[in-house]
């Protein structure tokens, strides 16, 4: 299956919250850069429709997993943390987190390309990840404490400010963390 076959089927494991679901990766399909978006400015997926890739990625593993360790979580709460845990990625309506950076005149003149294929927006106020993928949701589905708690703490001991966290994650948070690494470390290198 090519990637969009792949999205497509993942989405279609939502049932009991299908409609709220719909609506909003309609939403975010439309109006923010989710299906253009690299996964990072430098890293895992760096190129147009990373971000999307890596999601897909993270949810087939985070199903695989759950398959062998957690069985009783439902598909459908992975399949959600795991599409919209990296949301934030993709900015706000009309305003991307990336932007693609062109050659400078220089690199242009020498036919080369820029150092970096892509920089963070500074155009847009500084929100985590995790915080901006829950303004993105803002209520057009409603999550449980659990699938909230990974999406906020999907990087795990990563991240200085998920210390709090430490000892108290629910198992859907430790398997989308297990996904997230897994994906960007092994599938996507």
């Amino acid at each position: 299956m090519n990637l969009q076959e792949r999205y497509e089927n993942l989405k279609s494991k939502v049932v009991e919250r299908r409609e709220e679901f719909l609506s909003l990766m309609d939403f975010v399909e439309k109006e923010t850069a989710y299906l253009t978006a690299p996964a990072s400015t430098k890293f895992h997926l760096c190129h147009e429709g990373g971000l999307l890739e890596h999601s897909v990625n993270v949810a087939e593993t985070l199903l695989k997993l759950k398959e062998t360790l957690a069985p009783e979580i439902s598909d459908e709460s992975c399949v959600i943390v795991a599409l919209l845990h990296d949301l934030g990625k993709a900015g706000v309506p009309n305003n991307p987190q990336y932007i693609k950076l062109e050659p400078s005149e220089k690199q242009k003149a020498y036919g080369l390309k820029p150092n970096l294929p892509y920089k963070f927006n500074s155009d847009m106020v500084y929100l985590s990840v995790p915080i901006r993928s829950l303004y993105l949701i803002g209520g057009k589905i409603s999550l449980t404490e659990e699938e909230t708690q990974a999406i906020v703490y999907h990087d795990g001991q990563y991240v200085e400010d998920n210390r709090s966290v430490a000892m108290k994650e629910e198992k859907l948070t430790l398997l989308l963390q297990c996904a997230d690494l897994w994906s960007c470390r092994v599938i996507e290198k």
